[in-house]
């Protein structure tokens, strides 16, 4: 209730545009491999994390985030349900896996996190995982560097406090997730 409270009186103007045309300008790209191995974690979980990460994608998919704009990811997905078709899905809770409804989803903010600190976008809230569940599987980025969520405790925001227009899509292929940030027009930053 405090979160939703918040979302209609910290006087922030959240992002909820979706176009399905991308923008011209690519600035970051990024995959996620979908299936990893986790000791004798349940290959169950992990496939019904692919359904919850594509429909939470279809609620972010094409976001356009304008100047002065704040993305929030809980707000953009809201509540992961069964009556939404998430599935049970692996959670990481106070240092363990666990199958919750929607487990899994932290997937494209990490994904997502690592495309914003790659531009000139302002990370506002972030909290990172307790625990690295896959140390040992292929890892491509450092533990650390990306954003769980739980609806409505924890979640990801950024805002684009520039003059540009930026957009976020996501698309799977048969093993990624993959993702990327697009802006309206070409930009010196590196």
């Amino acid at each position: 209730m405090k979160r939703r409270l918040e979302w209609i009186f910290d006087g922030k103007k959240y992002a909820k545009t979706r176009d399905g045309d991308k923008l011209e300008f690519r600035i970051k790209k990024h995959q996620s491999v979908l299936l990893k191995k986790l000791g004798d974690n349940n290959e169950q979980l992990q496939i019904n994390k692919i359904t919850n990460l594509k429909i939470a994608s279809a609620n972010i998919n094409g976001i356009i985030i304008k100047p002065g704009e704040t993305f929030s990811y809980c707000k953009l997905i809201g509540l992961p349900t069964r009556k939404k078709g998430y599935l049970l899905g692996m959670e990481l809770s106070f240092g363990q896996a666990k199958a919750g409804i929607g487990g899994g989803i932290c997937q494209i903010s990490n994904l997502i996190h690592w495309l914003v600190i790659h531009s000139p976008l302002t990370v506002t809230e972030r909290y990172h995982h307790s625990f690295d569940p896959f140390p040992d599987d292929g890892r491509v980025l450092p533990f650390g560097s990306g954003a769980t969520v739980f609806y409505n405790y924890l979640d990801y925001q950024f805002t684009n406090n520039t003059e540009h227009t930026f957009q976020i899509n996501l698309w799977f292929t048969d093993k990624c997730l993959e993702g990327g940030l697009r802006i309206n027009t070409e930009l010196d930053y590196t």
